[in-house]
């Protein structure tokens, strides 16, 4: 898929759960994505275009599931997609969006404490 985001925020390899403190320049790009997250319709948003069909949508296949404009689902697509979380590729004069699998489950990674993450991958 052709990258036409910006600037990507990158999750930090170490997790602030992990026993030990977290560098103060992975603190702020993992606040950075995080903070692209803490917004209720980013979050539709990024729910809606996983569930999509193809697992990817336009900005017209979003506008009106969530109710809001078209500038302003586009301002929050590109927030996720500077953040890394969403990827973009132009086709004519539509740009679809898909989840980029690894950022999210980075996050969930960093997130989740070293013990539970152990628990988790055994099952």
């Amino acid at each position: 898929m052709e990258d036409v985001g910006t600037t990507r925020t990158a999750v930090p390899v170490i997790s602030p759960l992990a026993g030990e403190p977290i560098k103060r320049a992975e603190a702020e790009r993992l606040a950075g994505v995080l903070k692209a997250v803490a917004d209720p319709a980013r979050l539709r948003l990024l729910s809606l275009i996983q569930s999509a069909p193809e697992g990817e949508a336009s900005v017209s296949d979003l506008t009106a599931p969530l109710g809001l404009s078209q500038p302003t689902v586009s301002h929050h697509l590109r927030i996720l997609t500077e953040a890394g979380l969403l990827e973009r590729e132009k086709r004519g004069v539509w740009a679809y969006y898909r989840l980029v699998p690894s950022a999210i489950a980075a996050i969930a990674d960093l997130l989740t404490p070293p013990r539970k993450r152990a628990t988790k991958r055994v099952r």
